[in-house]
Order: C-alpha cells, then sequence, then structure tokens
C-alpha cells in the first residue's frame, strides 16, 4: 500500500507546477535530528493497567478514603474505544461526530515514538484501527465495526467531581497510578498536579535577523493514558492547557490549523501530520525548530507558518483577497522536486477530464486521498525555500476559490497535455490550446509570491518566474504603481482565459490606469 500511495502520489504531481525556479534553491546544511524525533513506526512494549478504568478509580477512591470511600458513587465519565473504519467516508463520519482519533493504542508502553502505527493483526491494505476516548454513551455512528475497550472514570469530565464529596481527586488519581503499578510516570508529591503550557518556536534563519517566531495556530495535543487534552498555539506560539496532570505527559504538535487548513499525511488518511515531542513533565515543553532541526518537523512548521501568514494576508483589511476554501489539504514530498495545486478535495474531477487518461489505475486511489495542495521539497531545505513554494501554490488556490470547478478542470488538463506532449515542460511553450489558463495561472501564483516573498525579505530576493514564456512581471509593474493584488485579482474571473482579455478587464475596471496598464503588458507582454 505504501508503493501504491507513492506512485499515486507521482501520478498526481504529472499535474505539477514548478513553484519556484531551479536556480533559487540554497540548500541549507544541518541534518541533526530534535531530540527523539521518529518518522517510522510507532513500537509498542507491555500492555499497562489503565489508572482511568472505572474499576482502577474506585479502587483508589476506597484506599485513599478507606473510611467513606465505599461511599462515594462513581460512574463511568468516558469510554476508551476502538474503531475500524473501511474507508475514508467512515473516517470521516467519526471526526464529523466529534472524535479526537489515534491509530495506535494509548494503555501500551511506548518503546519507540514515532509518526504513525498500523496494527500487525490487519493487511497493510487496510486502514487500522483508529482509538478515541468518547462520553459514556457516545453512540457509534451506524455500521462502523467498533468496540468498547473500557469503562473510564476521569475526574475532570465529570461535573462536580472537583468541589463535591470532600475528595481530593489529585490524590484519588495519583493512588490509582500507584495501584496499577505505574507510579514511575507521577511527577514528586511535593509537586502539585499542573496545567500543561509552553511555548514553541520557529527560526528563519534569513528574516528578523534570525530571532524566533511562534508557531502559530497548530493544534497541541497531549494525553496520559485515556486523559486527553488538546489546545491551539497563538499567534506567538504559547500554549496553555486547561486540564491538570499529575503524572508526565506525552505531547505532539498536530498540523491542524485554527485557520482552517492541515498539513498530511501520516501514512493513509490521516488529514493532519503529528510530529511527536515524546514524553515530558506534566508543566510543559518548549521547543525551539530551526534548519538543523529534524527535516520534516522544520518542513511542517514553514509550511504551517507561512499559510498562516498567507491566510492573514487574504484577510488584510486594506487588500483583501479570497482565502484558500475550508479544510485545504496539503501534502508535503520530501523526495519530490515538483509542486501542484489540483484541488480535487473541493471539487475537480477525475472523472471525464484528460486526468482520469492518464492516471488510469490510480484514478481511484487519488479519487479517495483527495490533496489539495502537493509541495514537493527536494532541494528545498531552507525557510525561505518553502515559504516560496507554500506562499506560490496557496496563490493558487485562491484563484481556484474565484474561477471555480471547471475553468480549473482546463487548467490542470492544460498541464498534464503539455508535461505529456513536451518531455516535461510542465508550463508548455505558450503556443498550444488553452495555454491562456496557464499563463494566466502562473503569472498570478508568481507575482503574488515575488510580492509577498518582498515583504518578508526585503526588496533584493530573486524574482520568480521571469524566465518563463508568461510575465509576472506585468502585475509586478502595476502593483508597484499602484494598483493593489486585491485589484488585479478582481480581474481573474472564469471568463477571463487569456492575457489579452486580462488587459481589456483591467482597462475596463480601473480607466484611470488605462496608460499605465498599457505600458505594462507592452513593456513585459509577449512581442
Amino acid at each position: 500500500m505504501k508503493r501504491m500511495m507513492m506512485i499515486a502520489a507521482s501520478a498526481i504531481l504529472l499535474a505539477a507546477c514548478n513553484g519556484t525556479d531551479p536556480d533559487f534553491r540554497d540548500p541549507d546544511v544541518g541534518g541533526q535530528s530534535l531530540g527523539e524525533v521518529s518518522h517510522d513506526m510507532i513500537v509498542l512494549g507491555e500492555q499497562l493497567d489503565d489508572p482511568y478504568s472505572l474499576k482502577n478509580m474506585k479502587d483508589a477512591v476506597t484506599k485513599a478514603y478507606p473510611a467513606k470511600g465505599r461511599e462515594v458513587e462513581i460512574k463511568p465519565t468516558d469510554m476508551y474505544m476502538r474503531f475500524l473504519p473501511k474507508n475514508e467516508n467512515e473516517y470521516d463520519r467519526l471526526l464529523d461526530a466529534g472524535l479526537h482519533l489515534l491509530d495506535h493504542p494509548v494503555d501500551y508502553r511506548i518503546v519507540r515514538d514515532g509518526d504513525y502505527y498500523h496494527d500487525p493483526s490487519l493487511e497493510d491494505s487496510r486502514i487500522t484501527w483508529q482509538y478515541a476516548v468518547v462520553p459514556a454513551g457516545f453512540k457509534c455512528p451506524a455500521g462502523i465495526e467498533s468496540e468498547i475497550l473500557d469503562e473510564c472514570f476521569i475526574p475532570d469530565n465529570a461535573s462536580g467531581t472537583r468541589a463535591g464529596n470532600d475528595i481530593d481527586w489529585n490524590l484519588v488519581e495519583r493512588t490509582a497510578f500507584e495501584l496499577t503499578g505505574n507510579s514511575d510516570m507521577l511527577v514528586p508529591a511535593t509537586k502539585a498536579s499542573a496545567s500543561p503550557s509552553g511555548r514553541i518556536t520557529l527560526v528563519d534563519a534569513d528574516h528578523n535577523g534570525g530571532a524566533p517566531v511562534g508557531l502559530a495556530g497548530v493544534m497541541i495535543s497531549c494525553n496520559t493514558f485515556v486523559k486527553f487534552a488538546t489546545t491551539y498555539t497563538d499567534e506567538e506560539g504559547y500554549y496553555q492547557f486547561e486540564k491538570k496532570f499529575s503524572s508526565d505527559v506525552r505531547y505532539r504538535i498536530v498540523f491542524k490549523n485554527q485557520k482552517s487548513f492541515a498539513i498530511g499525511f501520516n501514512l493513509l488518511l490521516v488529514p493532519a501530520s503529528m510530529s511527536t515531542m515524546g514524553t515530558n513533565t506534566s508543566e510543559g515543553v518548549d521547543l525551539v525548530i530551526d534548519s538543523s532541526s529534524d527535516h520534516k518537523l522544520f518542513a511542517r512548521s514553514v509550511v504551517n507558518n507561512a499559510a498562516y501568514e498567507y491566510w492573514q494576508r487574504c484577510n488584510d483589511d486594506e487588500d483583501q483577497l479570497p482565502q484558500p476554501p475550508y479544510q485545504t489539504r496539503i501534502w508535503l514530498f520530501d523526495g519530490m522536486g515538483s509542486s501542484s495545486t489540483p484541488m480535487l478535495q473541493q471539487g475537480p474531477v477525475i472523472e471525464g477530464t484528460l486526468l482520469s487518461k492518464y492516471l488510469g489505475a490510480f484514478k481511484d486511489l487519488i479519487q479517495t486521498f483527495m490533496p489539495d495542495i502537493t509541495i514537493g521539497l527536494s532541494g528545498a531545505d531552507t525557510y525561505k525555500s518553502i515559504y516560496s513554494l507554500t506562499v506560490h501554490e496557496l496563490a493558487h488556490a485562491s484563484h481556484f476559490q474565484q474561477v471555480g470547478t471547471d475553468y480549473w478542470n482546463k487548467y490542470i488538463s492544460f498541464i498534464i497535455e503539455s508535461f505529456v506532449g513536451s518531455l516535461g515542460a510542465v508550463y508548455g511553450v505558450g503556443t498550444e490550446k488553452d495555454s491562456g489558463y496557464c499563463e494566466l495561472g502562473e503569472m498570478w501564483a508568481y507575482y503574488l509570491e515575488n510580492m509577498m516573498l518582498r515583504n518578508r525579505y526585503g526588496d533584493d530576493v530573486v524574482v520568480q518566474g521571469t524566465a518563463h514564456w508568461f510575465s509576472p512581471q506585468i502585475l509586478m509593474y502595476l502593483d508597484e504603481r499602484g494598483l493593489t493584488a486585491s485589484k488585479i485579482f478582481a480581474a481573474f474571473t472564469s471568463d477571463v482565459i487569456n492575457v489579452s482579455q486580462l488587459r481589456e478587464k483591467l482597462a475596463e475596471l480601473y480607466p484611470t490606469y488605462e496608460s499605465l496598464i498599457n505600458q505594462a503588458f507592452d513593456r513585459y507582454g509577449k512581442q
């Protein structure tokens, strides 16, 4: 299945645009791993006795309060369950039910951490068991195989338990850990339980003097056994959990962002990649990520921050652009040098288009694991190079949002025809039928990429896209002389399908700029 996924990914990239010119890539050295970051499969050790099982918590109350413990009524607050979805539709139904899913059990000792797990009792081609903690009484969506592994009592999830019955629930939790043989996980008794907090930062060596900035808007998940908590970092990278923990906690960065995009995939269908930060104190953990850190963690973090910045750019009060679609799905590939914006999750069809012809047997697979954006990271080792690729593809996503599915199908079809018919010349040569779709799409994406690069790194950055047969310089010329990005983009409507029509539309929208518009197209347009 892994091999099929990578072949399928290669097939997607037939519809690729080369979001950054080859001479821009300036690989950094580095390569040192950050802590114990691993991207292999999680290795499980022995099964542990969960302190939060209903039985163990009842025993702990009785042990901690011999005189009155038996009088304290404890009912299940949660259930520890596992699910076996047959396909992504069933998986999505579980997510829609509000479940926070993990692909591995939480009551086993982890010998080696990693990005994913696959149950050895299942074939590699099947979706593995998905584990979740759900409220007591939860009803599994119809038709999905499920199993209740345990009934649990988590004091934080029980109304009134913190104040009622004169019970010190922190003491009860500690007692439960001791009774189940897990006392080695407890923080020292002299320390109070803590609500984990910390800061995760990211270094761009070419920006702001290399000062760390926050990993913005990303989900942080933590747990000890079935006791889970999730939160998001703020714009400065700070996070704060509400729940308190008396034991060591396992932390994960889940690349699902508050701005409604996700960076995946972990292996098969997890919509947001996870990078473990390992097991640390309940007080929280701080992390600084730079180009010498684990490369996958660094790349995911840069794409996260670049996309976060792009969403903010779209919402600029004075110069707004259409945001990419809700829940845009971004895939990263280390071994590929091209990037693409097929927007498959949003509606562009494979059946009945050229995609179907060239994807062949992988058509159904691609329709199942629908990425919106793929970013090829081969040779892109610096923050600047990954940032450049990301904002270029997101500019395409905004374009899709404005022009719609029919337009995008023609754009993708042209790219594939050019790639296959011109021996890898992704953009063609500019004389083919429907080349206008490519010309407009790439003009726009390279233009916005260049303007965002200049805004971040200064005017001396290498301008991208000018070596091709289309001319983003036209739009840059207009921008530098008063036509803002949102004004320019207003002319990129679905009925504008070539550069001549773009010129006419701009002159129609902005008659006072007609002379300037003519200058730009005459100076940089095709002769």
